[in-house]
């Protein structure tokens, strides 16, 4: 092709006022691009560059980071997620450079692809694809997913400690989802995962109380005793409960256990305890940090009637009730 000719203006002009400004091969072509014109215009000082295999930008200089991901997803096809550190920027995590600033930007994609990583492309692959979540108009990993893919990439406990806070913090999941995440990837055998877990979870556990608390505030349900321990008269000791009304014997339990390997002996203990409880006739209300979170006057009215309940049971064994 003789270089001195000048390029059609039609279709190429109104491409590249248009968005998006990444396309494929194939996409280019059904816009009437001939091969021969994409390979002129992606010529060395052409306006335009190809950034992956078959994949164009349809701009000379540094794509952004938007255009970074949907790049690498016509790259990758179909049943292809973002994952790792580039779906945390999509959720604009603060604790995570921005799209533009990242190395690389990962993939979520089952074993069976015959694909590879290249350049700024990286691949997590697993036996199956979960269910994506749009973040930005993009399918990304559901986010404990995405946030054990991260993890496994940063070897910092702080690194770690940030990503993991900010996910329950922010309220994007709960502790419990997130480690069990990462119980699934064999990350908790990590020493710098474990420091940033065991932090984790006494933030999630101190939101859950204070959602607690605003719960009992915020409904009208009367005061209770709060995190106190429960023993028989010259007894063995019951168990510590969060908050106990001790008129009406009801006592609400907050579950903010991770799930975590070694934990069956303690999961056990938690339920014998329970169960002593209810034998004793006080009813145990059982709730998790996800429901204070999603469903909070649900809950106040779960209590509420557990109270109102208590008029029309047996008197309960007496206890003594202990500062926790």
């Amino acid at each position: 092709m003789n270089h001195n000719i000048p390029l059609s203006p039609r279709p190429l002009d109104h491409l590249s006022r248009t968005r998006p400004t990444v396309l494929s091969a194939r996409q280019l072509r059904e816009h009437g691009v001939a091969p021969e014109t994409l390979a002129e215009r992606c010529r060395p000082g052409g306006p335009w560059q190809e950034v992956l295999p078959r994949v164009y930008v349809l701009h000379r200089g540094r794509p952004t980071g938007d255009e970074r991901v949907r790049a690498a997803l016509l790259y990758a096809g179909r049943e292809a997620m973002v994952t790792g550190l580039a779906a945390l920027a999509l959720h604009r995590f603060s604790s995570v450079p921005p799209l533009v600033g990242l190395d690389r930007i990962d993939l979520l994609v089952t074993r069976q692809r015959r694909l590879r990583a290249v350049g700024d492309v990286g691949l997590v692959r697993t036996p199956a694809l979960p269910r994506p979540r749009e973040v930005q108009g993009v399918p990304c990993a559901p986010l404990p997913r995405a946030l054990a893919d991260a993890v496994e990439e940063l070897d910092d406990a702080r690194a770690v400690g940030q990503v993991l806070t900010e996910a329950v913090r922010g309220g994007h999941c709960e502790a419990s989802a997130l480690v069990a995440e990462l119980s699934r990837a064999r990350l908790l055998s990590r020493p710098h995962v474990v420091e940033a877990v065991d932090a984790l979870v006494a933030e999630g556990r101190a939101i859950a109380e204070n959602r607690l608390y605003t719960m009992v505030r915020c409904f009208g349900l009367p005061d209770p005793l709060w995190n106190v321990d429960l023993r028989l008269p010259g007894g063995p000791h019951l168990g510590g409960v969060d908050a106990y009304w001790p008129e009406h014997a009801v006592a609400v339990e907050l579950d903010a256990r991770v799930p975590r390997q070694e934990d069956d002996a303690l999961w056990a203990e938690y339920a014998r305890k329970r169960e002593h409880l209810e034998r004793l006739g006080i009813s145990v209300v059982h709730i998790t940090p996800r429901k204070l979170r999603e469903s909070l006057e649900q809950q106040a009215t779960v209590v509420r009637t557990a109270l109102m309940a208590a008029a029309d049971r047996d008197p309960a064994s007496w206890v003594v009730v202990l500062p926790r």
